[in-house]
């Protein structure tokens, strides 16, 4: 399969949850609309990431490649991962007050429906993560 015939191919077992994913798809490709996409390991399953970066977990002594946001359809949620931390914060984590209806953790956005989260607020978080790191102030990763 092609990359694109992949990622089609993700989109399409996520049954139900299909149009939803699609929609955080667009949010994202629209805040950051030169950023990369493919598909990625996620534990047993794949989730979509967008713009891989270099990583070095702290238990690591190699760098390897990880998304910057990376998309998942979980059992009763979706989440958004935006890997990005600013001055100190993980600015998912940081901005949790201004996203709606939404479940956070350090760097995880979930929720069950787009219809609950503030899309706006969701985009610049997005474009801001993408900034940051592009301008070397994204302390998520070290190589």
């Amino acid at each position: 399969m092609t990359e694109p015939d992949g990622i089609e191919a993700w989109f399409a077992a996520a049954g139900d949850r299909e149009e939803e994913l699609r929609r955080v798809d667009a949010l994202v490709t629209g805040a950051a609309p030169d950023i990369d996409r493919q598909l990625v390991g996620a534990g047993s399953g794949q989730m979509l990431g967008y713009g891989l970066m270099p990583y070095r977990p702290r238990s690591a002594k190699v760098a390897t490649t990880w998304p910057l946001v990376a998309l998942a359809a979980q059992k009763r949620h979706l989440s958004l991962y935006v890997c990005a931390v600013v001055d100190g914060e993980y600015i998912a984590e940081a901005r949790a007050e201004r996203l709606g209806k939404v479940s956070c953790g350090k760097s995880c956005v979930r929720f069950t429906s787009l219809d609950r989260v503030d899309a706006g607020e969701l985009a610049a978080l997005v474009r801001d993560a993408v900034a940051s790191t592009r301008a070397g102030e994204n302390g998520y990763f070290a190589t």
